[in-house]
């Protein structure tokens, strides 16, 4: 598996670390340094419309949507999960309530239903994170339930089953372990998908709100100024297809090391 998907995640989250940790002014505006071009005026990456650093604001902009995505992605997973589970080992009516609810999420498209559910909720991030764990769970349900209903049949489970074990017992001790791999591929894609629904509600002004600084909010405060300082958009712009890239690019790696069934036989 290549190793610079893995490098660039890595350099986001310690972008996003020295965002929170450094005592760094990314709201500070210094109209004397008014779209300050890269490594000009102890600027790094230049300065925006109000003289603020735009490399102070890319690391502030990185923890945010590290957060939002690492907290999304995590409560959607569980919250999927026990969903897909109860489904797909329960059967029955359970199965049957549980499936036509997600198609009935299926049938709305995700990011659309996000910008409904933080429209309805109002700006910020802790809204940001519900509209989309109520995205993304979805996903994680489907694969969970489709996972467990070609599970329940193996032998350990079974013989779980004769020894008298509880449901939530053989659940958590003898499937939720053979689901963690796929899960995984799951939540590396769905991390790619956080972090753009998460600049995209910021980008439309439902998501983090001025002064405080989001990838999003970069881009569309710097669209404004693309022919007078093209590096308001272009710095927060690459820094996001890099992230997103890396996160699909591990998440087809660790698709092609995790799937058993594709290698080749000795």
């Amino acid at each position: 598996m290549n190793r610079l998907p893995a490098l660039i995640l890595g350099g986001w989250a310690l972008l996003a670390l020295g965002g929170w940790i450094l005592p760094l002014t990314p709201d500070a505006i210094g109209l004397e340094r008014l779209f300050a071009t890269p490594l000009s005026k102890g600027y790094l990456l230049g300065g925006d419309e109000l003289g603020r650093s735009v490399a102070e604001r890319l690391a502030a902009g990185g923890g945010i949507s590290l957060l939002v995505a690492v907290l999304s992605v995590a409560f959607s997973a569980v919250l999927g999960t026990i969903i897909g589970m109860l489904a797909g080992y329960l059967g029955g009516w359970t199965d049957r309530v549980i499936s036509r609810l997600i198609e009935v999420f299926l049938a709305f498209p995700g990011l659309l239903l996000a910008i409904a559910l933080a429209a309805f909720l109002g700006p910020g991030i802790d809204n940001v994170v519900i509209a989309l764990s109520a995205m993304g769970w979805v996903g994680y349900a489907r694969l969970s339930r489709n996972q467990v209903l070609s599970l329940r049949h193996r032998e350990h489970v079974l013989a779980a089953v004769a020894l008298g074990r509880a449901p939530p017992a053989i659940m958590a001790y003898h499937l939720l372990p053979l689901l963690l791999a796929p899960l995984l591929v799951e939540a590396s894609f769905g991390l790619a998908s956080a972090v753009v629904a998460e600049a995209g509600l910021s980008f439309l002004g439902l998501g983090v709100q001025p002064p405080q600084a989001s990838w999003g909010s970069m881009i569309r405060e710097g669209v404004r100024y693309l022919l007078v300082a093209p590096h308001l958009v272009l710095v927060p712009g690459i820094a996001l297809s890099l992230v997103v890239l890396a996160a699909n690019t591990l998440g087809d790696g660790l698709r092609d090391r995790l799937d058993v069934t594709s290698r080749s036989r000795p």
